[in-house]
């Protein structure tokens, strides 16, 4: 085999050896259902930890379209709710198809209230109760699967408190 020749072989073989890894540059993150990557997020209980991968809503267009006519959630899915200012919260579940836990989050991550099982498709008001900067929706009955309550510990970025 002339040196050409090899030379060309091992160029051929190296590209395709580095496609494949090329193309998984990424490929394993978690995606929502518009192409963003989904964040580790976690909910410290009484009775555990439990894990959660979630969409962020952390401009004024994602937060007002939330979970509006989506699917429900799976048992280990969210979207977390990013607010810039700490303040007294209300949701409702205007187009939203399916029932949701609603938790609210204080600044340090600690949760505040819980709207359980809310209405779908309700545009009753569901409040705080206190002032929060974050607010997690999950599929309705989570929180109580999980023993959540009032000053359990939610961990993520946005908390400053992720592992």
């Amino acid at each position: 085999m002339s040196f050409s020749r090899r030379i060309f072989l091992s160029a051929v073989l190296a590209v395709a050896l580095a496609a494949p890894i090329a193309g998984c540059a990424g490929a394993g993150a978690p995606k929502d259902a518009t192409g963003r990557p989904l964040e580790p997020l976690s909910i410290v209980t009484a009775t555990g930890e439990f894990k959660f991968l979630v969409e962020i809503a952390d401009d004024e267009a994602e937060r007002q379209r939330g979970l509006m006519f989506r699917e429900p959630l799976a048992d280990d899915r969210g979207m977390l709710f990013e607010f810039p200012d700490v303040a007294e919260r209300g949701f409702w579940m205007r187009n939203t198809p399916s029932s949701l836990d609603i938790i609210y989050i204080d600044p340090q991550g600690r949760i505040v209230s819980i709207a359980r099982h809310a209405t779908p498709f309700s545009e009753s008001t569901l409040p705080s109760r206190g002032a929060a900067s974050g607010v997690l929706e999950l599929r309705a009955g989570r929180a109580d699967e999980m023993g959540a309550q009032a000053g359990d510990q939610v961990r993520h970025k946005f908390f400053g408190n992720a592992d």
